[in-house]
């Protein structure tokens, strides 16, 4: 048992975030319910499209995602954890503007490769345009060893720019072909993993036949960091 509050800046979407609260609460060791972390959600859809701010397409985001910040802090939470892969583009904004720790997913999915046994070598990242042109996976796990492979530009615009706005449309099970497809390309290409480095990718590759390669689920990477957060001793029983 802790006693220390999480913070869920989600909404984005609304499905990753809620998947985001199953993972959390099914990977914490737990016997009854005073075992679980406190946690408080912050699920705000209205938060401006992160692809298309970074692409000049739309408004910034930051305003609503340190007024989500703002309402954590309200509540008494003692670190944030963002549902959200796009959204760490504005990471730094949002550390400045708060006293609390973010845990970072990027972070969370390196440990988790580490976890699987996989060592410095090529690996895939699957996620949206604005993560992938931000370089949020390819700066973080190159400076650790790994060498990032991404989907091709035609990709992108047939297999998982669709796949996510299928996921973010409740069509779940429509995603997994496309998504699958472009994970087995990285794959076929010398991929040894691929990271599904964006929130909705990981319910779409869950809607089918598990995949014949190691994935890295960031949902459930971002998950376990906050388990480690909260309580060292309910991360160890949980890996």
């Amino acid at each position: 048992m802790t006693d220390r509050v999480l913070g869920v800046l989600g909404g984005m979407g609304p499905l990753a975030s809620a998947e985001f609260m199953r993972q959390l609460t099914l990977l914490t060791p737990a016997e009854r319910d005073q075992d679980h972390i406190p946690a408080i959600l912050w699920s705000d859809p209205r938060v401006p499209d992160r692809t298309a701010a970074r692409q000049g397409r739309g408004p910034d985001p930051l305003p609503a995602l340190v007024r989500g910040i703002r309402g954590l802090e309200a509540a008494g939470c003692g670190a944030i954890a963002i549902a959200c892969n796009t959204a760490h583009g504005w990471i730094d904004g949002m550390r400045a503007a708060t006293h609390l720790p973010i845990l970072h997913i990027v972070e969370a999915a390196a440990e988790a490769l580490r976890l699987q046994g996989i060592g410095p070598g090529p690996v895939g990242v699957m996620g949206t345009a604005g993560t992938l042109a931000m370089g949020l996976y390819q700066q973080g796990l190159e400076g650790d060893g790994w060498a990032v492979s991404v989907p091709t530009e035609e990709e992108m615009a047939r297999l998982v720019s669709p796949g996510i706005a299928l996921v973010k449309a409740n069509r779940v099970a429509e995603s997994y072909a496309p998504l699958a497809e472009a994970a087995r390309a990285l794959a076929e290409r010398g991929a040894r993993a691929v990271v599904l480095g964006c929130t909705e990718i990981p319910l779409g590759i869950a809607a089918g036949p598990a995949l014949p390669f190691p994935v890295v689920d960031t949902i459930e990477a971002l998950a376990l960091a906050a388990i480690r957060w909260a309580s060292p001793d309910a991360a160890r029983a949980a890996a």
